[in-house]
């Protein structure tokens, strides 16, 4: 008769101190009566598969849309006292559509769309570049409207593009990571609080490049310049976030792959 068939409870002390193990590990995490913290049965920070056909269709509107934005920048529009650009009412699409990527699929996949879409509008910039430099026909006269509509200075497309990029990128790191420790409550907040760390990002770097070329040449002009453009910028996005929000409820309903038992 062998050790184990001759002291069948051996182990008993063993598995009854690894079963005390357990149940201390899951009295410490699980909350109070009545508590709304995240617990472990509770998921925290769960997002969709970004291989849905959703997921590749709002990459290819988010780049449209960044590419069409900068397209209609070149146009100055007033209304009244108020001095804006023709991209004006894109820029806060491209904004929202951020937010649903980076909230439904997280921040890998948000980087994925930040970044695609940054390669893909700067190609769109060289490949203008190249149709302005071809010898036009002899019965073309279009060439100076082309110009002025597909032609801005160049660190003025670089300044919007980073912007963009490590403004997006802030952006969704942001709400992710405040996603992981509220789950799915505090939407508004997660979105308010990453618009807020997004567009100074954004401005701060569109407008250290953009500074140089429209002549600011002293500290002070340069801080009323990026203070004034982040106000407005984070004021109408806010006022945004409640489409945002509907938005992003509504992708989630739509994404087969999204956990819907959160």
């Amino acid at each position: 008769m062998s050790a184990n068939q001759a002291n069948p409870t051996s182990k008993a002390p063993e598995a009854n101190q690894r079963g005390g193990g357990g149940s201390a590990h899951a009295a410490r995490d699980a909350a109070p009566a009545g508590s709304t913290r995240p617990t472990k049965s509770q998921p925290v920070g769960r997002f969709a598969s970004h291989g849905s056909s959703i997921f590749t269709v709002l990459i290819a509107t988010m780049a449209v849309v960044l590419i069409i934005s900068n397209i209609g920048a070149s146009k100055g529009v007033t209304f009244g006292e108020i001095v804006t650009d023709g991209g004006f009412f894109l820029f806060p699409l491209a904004y929202i559509i951020g937010d649903v990527v980076s909230e439904i699929y997280g921040f890998k996949a948000s980087r994925l769309a930040i970044i695609t879409t940054f390669a893909l509008s700067a190609f769109a910039a060289v490949c203008y570049w190249v149709i302005i430099a071809l010898p036009g026909a002899e019965w073309y006269d279009g060439q100076e409207a082309l110009e002025r509509t597909l032609g801005p200075v160049p660190l003025i497309v670089i300044a919007s593009l980073l912007g963009f990029l490590t403004g997006q990128l802030a952006n969704a790191w942001t709400l992710v990571r405040l996603k992981r420790s509220t789950g799915e409550r505090l939407l508004f907040g997660r979105i308010a609080l990453s618009t807020v760390i997004g567009e100074l990002v954004d401005t701060v770097v569109f407008c250290s490049i953009a500074a140089q070329v429209i002549g600011i040449t002293d500290f002070g002009t340069f801080l009323n310049y990026v203070l004034v453009g982040f106000a407005i910028k984070t004021i109408v996005e806010i006022c945004f976030s409640p489409i945002t929000v509907l938005v992003i409820r509504t992708f989630k309903r739509l994404e087969p792959s999204y956990p819907k038992d959160v």
